[in-house]
């Protein structure tokens, strides 16, 4: 994995920006080394962003934009590291601004699991680099919790939702928070019951259940959704196997 990212950067040759898909806590400290590696400090140096968040959102991105634009203070090069497990739309959208005018000198590095998730006009601003682990191990993170799910009764499928999906607290920073990792959570294991339905050869009889599934994927996405909700039509819509 490490071979495969280090074999598309070029310290010399460096491109505006990276997407690389894959384990963010494998990957980033290889660019924290690549970065050293340039002569560029990862600590105590204003000219280096490392954003390590669970959902990124148009407020992380409107003050990229804003600081992207700023002079740097230490050497000729600043670079932004950003890990998220997913990207709101209205962030990608924010972020297709700043992608299509390349500044000189700044480089970004975008680590994501799965670059899908992204908008296609987004991902095509990228140099794309794949370096996550095989892709129908990472959809069955969930499996065990999904194969249970496909045989269980509508409201044993309705508490599952509810406990996959912890309520959030009464404080409304830590609710911001909680809402983040349910929205990993929710999408990580559609991805294990999209994949776990396909084994079981059900594609060709319920590709309108996969088409739901592909919308929920989008308004999970969306700012200001209700993932409890969305997850809820999930086990509503899914015939029973």
């Amino acid at each position: 994995m490490i071979m495969n990212i280090l074999e598309h950067l070029d310290k010399n040759n460096l491109h505006h920006a990276y997407l690389i898909e894959g384990v963010s806590e494998e990957i980033i400290p290889e660019l924290f080394k690549f970065v050293e590696s340039m002569g560029i400090k990862v600590s105590g140096n204003p000219d280096f962003y490392n954003i390590s968040i669970d959902t990124f959102k148009v407020e992380d991105a409107r003050n990229l934009k804003s600081v992207e634009h700023e002079k740097g203070f230490s050497t000729d090069k600043k670079i932004y590291i950003i890990s998220a497990n997913n990207f709101l739309l209205e962030a990608q959208n924010t972020l297709l601004k700043i992608f299509e005018e390349p500044i000189e000198g700044t480089h970004f590095f975008l680590v994501v699991p799965d670059k899908n998730a992204l908008l296609r006009t987004l991902v095509s601003r990228f140099y794309v680099i794949s370096a996550r682990v095989d892709l129908a191990e990472k959809k069955n993170e969930f499996k065990e919790d999904a194969e249970k799910f496909i045989e269980m009764l509508l409201g044993n499928r309705i508490s599952f939702i509810k406990e996959l999906l912890t309520e959030p607290e009464e404080e409304e920073e830590e609710e911001v928070l909680q809402l983040d990792s349910n929205r990993s959570k929710a999408l990580k294991f559609l991805n294990s019951l999209e994949t776990t339905l396909v084994s079981k050869a059900a594609f060709d009889t319920k590709v309108d259940f996969f088409g739901h599934i592909f919308k929920v994927r989008e308004f999970i996405n969306q700012p200001g959704s209700s993932v409890k909700t969305l997850m809820e039509s999930v086990a509503l819509m899914m015939p029973r196997f």
